[in-house]
């Protein structure tokens, strides 16, 4: 997929359509996802860790694959992890829409336990960073190769804690959704309908979040700020732009644990596409040698997580209007992420 000649401003505007496609498509992708889960009678939890989150990273799937092939692995690794931290910042911008802090809805362990998780394996990738590739096998890292079996564990363990009780919070807020209709005539529809809806939100999420990386290179280019600080900021943003208007639709519906849930796969996700990179990067292991973006980026993902995650156990927290306090730091964190990228670019 390539784009046709344009100008800096003409990019813009392309990436302003774009971007507006693959909004209503996120939205409409919620509701559809959100249908299903209860014909269906699946945990919310469950369906935003392993549905919603692998729908809404299709760009960052394909965007990564494609830039390994072109051997771009500066690209790669700052578009993976500087989208880390900028998801974990969309989660706290879709507790504006929620009724008090958004950490205080969760009824099970199951979002404390990704967090954790997720804290882990950053952890690990931050480590296989800073010691570099020292084994490796036809071109692949270890270190890849072990961040992928990680992910599959944290995986099979978050599938069989789903159906746990042995962790039950106190003061929990009304369950109940917020008053926010559906899109007329969804009630409606039958579960096949719903199903090829959901493909088709799914493949304009790819098309248009692709369309979006392409504008966000050509962007890098013509206005000279090069990809390492655009890969961490636009690009990311281009391609996190799913997460963003599906996590808050679910939000406005009352769907939490789904947000919740579908941000904390997100992030998984962005750490195993390690590995299928490192297969497609014939350079030598992606992680090696690596720029100081990358390991800011990944530090930067354990603080906003590590925020969230005692938000979650900590349940009587102070809050700042309706927005909670762990969102607010995670905000600022984000926020000072991106001054540290422009600083070091």
């Amino acid at each position: 997929m390539t784009l046709p000649a344009t100008s800096l401003y003409q990019t813009m505007l392309l990436f302003a359509l774009c971007a507006t496609i693959v909004w209503y498509a996120g939205a409409r992708l919620a509701y559809l996802v959100d249908s299903l889960a209860d014909r269906y009678k699946l945990a919310k939890s469950l369906v935003g860790l392993l549905i919603l989150s692998l729908a809404t990273s299709l760009p960052e799937v394909a965007t990564t694959l494609t830039a390994a092939v072109q051997q771009a692995s500066d690209l790669v690794l700052n578009n993976l992890f500087g989208g880390i931290t900028l998801q974990t910042a969309i989660l706290a911008m879709s507790d504006f829409w929620a009724r008090g802090a958004i950490t205080n809805y969760p009824r099970k362990a199951n979002h404390a336990l990704e967090a954790t998780l997720l804290v882990l394996l950053l952890s690990i990738t931050l480590i296989v960073v800073h010691l570099g590739e020292t084994f490796v096998m036809a071109g692949v890292g270890l270190g890849s190769v072990f961040i992928a079996l990680t992910y599959a564990g944290a995986i099979w363990i978050l599938r069989r804690y789903d159906d746990s009780t042995d962790w039950v919070p106190v003061d929990l807020p009304d369950p109940d959704p917020l008053p926010f209709p559906a899109p007329t005539g969804l009630a409606e529809r039958g579960n096949h309908a719903l199903i090829l809806q959901s493909v088709a939100a799914c493949a304009a999420i790819l098309v248009f979040g692709l369309l979006l990386v392409l504008c966000a290179e050509r962007i890098a280019d013509q206005s000279g700020l090069g990809t390492g600080f655009i890969g961490v900021t636009l690009l990311a943003g281009a391609t996190s732009l799913p997460e963003l208007t599906t996590s808050i639709t679910a939000v406005r519906i009352g769907a939490y644990t789904m947000a919740i849930s579908n941000i904390f796969g997100s992030n998984l996700i962005m750490l195993v596409l390690v590995f299928p990179a490192d297969v497609l990067f014939r350079s030598g292991p992606i992680l090696q040698n690596t720029s100081q973006t990358v390991s800011m980026a990944l530090s930067f993902g354990i603080a906003v997580t590590a925020i969230y995650l005692i938000g979650l156990i900590v349940r009587r927290k102070p809050k700042w209007g309706p927005i909670g306090l762990d969102s607010i730091l995670v905000l600022i964190v984000f926020i000072g992420s991106l001054l540290a990228y422009y600083y070091v670019r």
